[in-house]
């Protein structure tokens, strides 16, 4: 993790491996201080504290989340007393997308023997996305703790003068998203619409959605985007964005049109100027996304995590690329 200055008085803090729960936070370090994201887990969270301590004054009285993913929301309970500012979906969102129950459980299957020998045989590809986590993360201890103010489509604070603007664009990777936006500074904290230098995942919403918020994006015109996940850009990398989404989505049109499935759409797909990527077995679930759209499929249809993990393993394996989530 490193801190970064990215204008007067906003900041970044980057997870710098930019793999499955790698969120970066922000801060807005005027009218007694916003921290936008919170990090995965308790360690990070800490951690991220401790680096926005080398420039605040003290404690935030504020915190937003962007959405209800847990690796945006899982430090808030190290923010007592704190304004927890998002969008009015995201309490009910975190029920489901913020439980870390399912990832303790899964690390403690892959700790022990028998049951580690049960997902090497039936999901292997949960098994090696466990070791990933097992890496960095430590989920115990975790308390999720949802926001306290809730907003509809836009909410505007006043830090001494200098003006954050939350703008909900959800649902678009989730139903929450929230892009933060510092029109003075030229800064916007985009949350998961901007993945950077990775392949993105999506949950919720529509291609069309979310095409429209890096539209947004762009249009705002911001010196400095500060992505979910990934290296600071600029606008040049909600366009690289938009061209990643609109290339999955012509490559999946074709194989679905040949009657492929979107696993063996994804091994098949060729990643183009994409290749160099991390993440980029990833493109499974943005290949199922465009077919979900292309059947018509209910948009709130349930993912299987650990299925999914399987198919991004499959697809990493069988273009012998790197296994990560």
């Amino acid at each position: 993790m490193k801190l970064q200055q990215v204008s007067d008085n906003c900041f970044a803090v980057l997870n710098e491996r930019n793999r499955m729960f790698d969120a970066n936070s922000g801060l807005v370090n005027r009218g007694g201080g916003v921290v936008v994201d919170t990090q995965p887990d308790l360690h990070h969270a800490r951690r991220m504290i401790e680096l926005f301590g080398r420039v605040w004054p003290g404690m935030p009285k504020r915190v937003v989340n962007t959405h209800e993913d847990g690796d945006h929301v899982w430090g808030n309970q190290l923010f007592a007393g704190a304004e927890i500012i998002a969008h009015r979906s995201v309490p009910g969102g975190m029920r489901d997308a913020a439980d870390p129950r399912p990832f303790r459980e899964l690390l403690r299957d892959a700790d022990r023997l028998m049951p580690r020998l049960l997902l090497a045989t039936r999901h292997p590809g949960a098994l090696a996305a466990a070791r990933q986590i097992r890496e960095d993360f430590d989920f115990d201890g975790i308390e999720p703790t949802p926001p306290t103010t809730l907003f509809d489509e836009r909410h505007v604070l006043d830090l001494d003068g200098l003006e954050v603007h939350l703008i909900h664009v959800g649902p678009c990777q989730q139903r929450g998203d929230t892009i933060v936006h510092v029109p003075e500074e030229r800064v916007v904290f985009a949350g998961d619409a901007v993945f950077r230098q990775c392949a993105p995942m999506r949950w919720s919403g529509t291609y069309e959605e979310w095409l429209a918020t890096l539209d947004l994006i762009v249009w705002l015109d911001p010196d400095v985007i500060v992505p979910g996940h990934g290296p600071l850009c600029g606008i040049e990398g909600a366009m690289e964005m938009k061209a990643y989404l609109e290339y999955v989505r012509e490559e999946a049109r074709r194989f679905f049109d040949r009657g492929l499935t979107s696993l063996e759409a994804s091994r098949r797909i060729d990643f183009g100027p994409y290749a160099s990527w991390r993440c980029a077995g990833r493109v499974y679930v943005n290949v199922e996304c465009a077919y979900r759209e292309f059947r018509n499929d209910p948009r709130d249809a349930a993912w299987d995590r650990t299925k999914t993990f399987d198919a991004i393993y499959s697809v990493a394996k069988a273009r012998r690329i790197d296994a990560e989530f």
